[in-house]
């Protein structure tokens, strides 16, 4: 009897999950991977420099208990195919199976060009990263998931207020997170026999490196300059991480996260 009580007190450990995070050095994708380390997942940590991705498993380790084997760093340039093949074979090797893919990989590009102005190298980086990255990295966790055993797996996109509505002269930058909507409700539709469940967060002016200039003034849609609220970037990570540990049979299939009074409803 005392072995049974024991028994069901103490039941056993659930399989660590297993995450990809891109662009893991900076940002939304640092703050995403420290959280997801801290609650016991165990991530591949995808960027341009190795140098950025190991700094955030130091910032990991340094806020919470971390494995020695639950990280590992690889480094990968979302654009190229055989980069991303490469990263997915690594996790595949190292973990075993795939339980999580954060898309986050994004450049904004060069801010403030105007469209007639843009030139095409400019835009072809920014859809190479933003767009043509995102399905490589969803194609290949798409093939991962589907193969491997118990199936299935989440795919989380990271879109972008820009997703809804434009900030002026960001047409590459609007244009692939518009084009990322259209991704995830793909990658969702033909998901669903597989298990593998696919939704996206829309991020509006968490604070990062990338958006300093929202406090210093950005340009509004009626050609003033103005300073914008933030939020932490923690607070994202937060969302992601609920996101990503429902059940497969439950789905957040789009969630839009913001600075409460960032001048997004009514923008222009």
């Amino acid at each position: 009897m005392n072995a049974e009580r024991t028994a069901a007190s103490n039941p056993p450990e659930a399989p660590a999950r297993t995450a990809v995070v891109t662009g893991a050095g900076s940002g939304i994708g640092r703050s995403v991977a420290v959280e997801l380390l801290a609650a016991g997942w165990s991530v591949a940590l995808a960027g341009r420099r190795t140098e950025t991705l190991e700094e955030t498993v130091a910032v990991a380790r340094a806020a919470a208990p971390v494995g020695d084997d639950a990280a590992v760093c690889v480094r990968t340039d979302v654009s190229r195919p055989e980069d991303v093949a490469a990263l997915f074979t690594a996790v595949r090797d190292r973990f075993g199976r795939l339980d999580l893919l954060f898309n986050n990989a994004g450049t904004f590009g060069p801010g403030g060009v105007p469209v007639e102005e843009l030139a095409y190298d400019a835009w072809r980086h920014v859809v190479d990263t933003n767009l043509n990255g995102a399905f490589l990295c969803a194609q290949a966790a798409f093939r991962q998931m589907k193969e491997q055993d118990p199936q299935g797996g989440r795919i989380i996109n990271n879109g972008s207020v820009s997703a809804h509505v434009p900030r002026p002269n960001s047409v590459a930058y609007t244009a692939t997170k518009h084009a990322l909507t259209g991704l995830t409700k793909a990658l969702s539709l033909d998901g669903r026999p597989y298990r593998i469940a696919v939704g996206q967060i829309d991020i509006g002016n968490a604070a990062t490196d990338m958006t300093e200039r929202m406090q210093s003034g950005i340009l509004q849609a009626d050609g003033r300059l103005a300073s914008e609220p933030v939020m932490d970037v923690a607070d994202v990570a937060r969302t992601v991480r609920h996101m990503a540990e429902l059940p497969l049979e439950a789905n957040v299939q789009f969630a839009t996260v913001l600075a409460t009074n960032m001048p997004y409803i009514g923008r222009g």
